[in-house]
């Protein structure tokens, strides 16, 4: 079974309640793709800022290590362990995107598969969910209701005084 963590958006203007067809599930462990091409997993959900700062880590490791005299062998090493902790840190990526786009972690669910996580995920979101609140008839106005006297101050009557 997997582990997924549920993302809600954040609210446009226009919504006055979440959206479930807008939710991200991210699944917990290792992303292939984000091992083999990093760069691509990256585009492909838009992690921008985590791509600039592969980009320039990576390209200052190489450098640094090729004007240090190290073997191609070795920053190959550098290269492949790289990936593979980008592999295995794919999921906190996303994670942080989100976060940083306004998204909320709204639970974690487990599943054979995204669609099986769905399915307990939102047939336990819409249990819990409050009921909407019944509305209170108005009462009518009562019939003849006498007015309150016009008075201003601390005295029952107008004019009256000790």
């Amino acid at each position: 079974m997997s582990v997924y963590t549920v993302h809600q958006p954040p609210l446009r203007a226009v919504d006055a309640a979440p959206d479930p067809e807008r939710f991200v599930f991210v699944r917990d462990g290792f992303y292939v793709w984000a091992f083999l091409v990093p760069w691509a997993f990256m585009l492909w959900y838009r992690l921008w800022l985590v791509l600039l700062i592969y980009v320039v880590v990576s390209a200052g490791l190489e450098t640094a290590m090729y004007y240090a005299g190290f073997a191609g062998y070795a920053i190959a090493l550098v290269g492949f362990l790289t990936s593979l902790l980008i592999g295995f840190e794919a999921a906190s990526l996303r994670r942080f995107t989100l976060s940083r786009r306004g998204w909320k972690n709204i639970g974690v669910v487990t599943g054979d598969d995204l669609e099986s996580a769905e399915q307990r995920f939102f047939a336990a979101w819409l249990r819990a969910a409050p009921a909407p609140p019944a509305e209170m008839p108005v009462p009518p106005p009562l019939p003849h209701a006498p007015r309150p006297p016009d008075v201003i101050g601390l005295f029952p009557e107008p004019g009256a005084s000790r």
